[in-house]
């Protein structure tokens, strides 16, 4: 299991969602928030690609973050 966390004041929490929804095929995962950040443990299904899809996965939650015009 990897924990991520992603700052309330750059990401939006919607993106967050909407990734973990998308990359549930991917991976297992486990959200929290603290008054700082939006908290998202995950367990890829496949060990093989692990570092690649925590990455993605990353990578995925800023582009809709982005998409969104930031976290405001």
């Amino acid at each position: 299991m990897k924990e991520l966390r992603f700052s309330r004041e750059v990401y939006a929490g919607e993106a967050v969602d909407q990734a973990v929804k998308t990359w549930s095929r991917f991976a297992d995962f486990e959200l929290s928030q603290t008054d700082e950040h939006w908290i998202v443990k995950l367990t890829p299904k496949h060990a093989d690609a692990a570092r690649q899809i925590i990455g993605e996965f990353g990578n995925y939650v800023l582009g809709l973050t982005v998409d969104r015009g930031g976290a405001g």
